[in-house]
């Protein structure tokens, strides 16, 4: 039963695809989320790392990380234009020239 807990948490497979071999996948499961609630688990990694601890098999270095991933303001969904069609993009393309600043010379 403990080694179907280990194999699930180790691969990460859901629940469901647990093998045979540990028994119905419902009862580790229910086993598991017994002992997380009442503490089990916290208390055997407690002990395990007191044990290792006193004999100097744990190495307590601490590594932090931080990310942060930034998206454009218009990668947030904006509303999208449709294709540009009839006389309305020859409209704009006329204002664009009158534009003193429109032009290669403005730079």
């Amino acid at each position: 039963m403990v080694n179907g807990v280990l194999w699930r948490l180790r691969t990460g497979a859901p629940w469901r695809d647990l093998p045979e071999r540990y028994g119905p996948w419902q009862t580790v499961y229910e086993r598991f989320a017994r002992w997380e609630a009442d503490g089990t688990w916290a208390k055997l990694l407690e002990h395990v790392q007191v044990r290792d601890d006193a004999v100097g098999r744990v190495e307590w270095t601490v590594a932090v990380d931080s990310t942060i991933n930034r998206a454009h303001q218009h990668a947030a969904g904006a509303r999208k234009r449709g294709p540009q069609t009839g006389t309305n993009w020859k409209i704009r393309a006329a204002r664009r020239r009158a534009r003193p600043s429109a032009g290669p010379e403005a730079v």
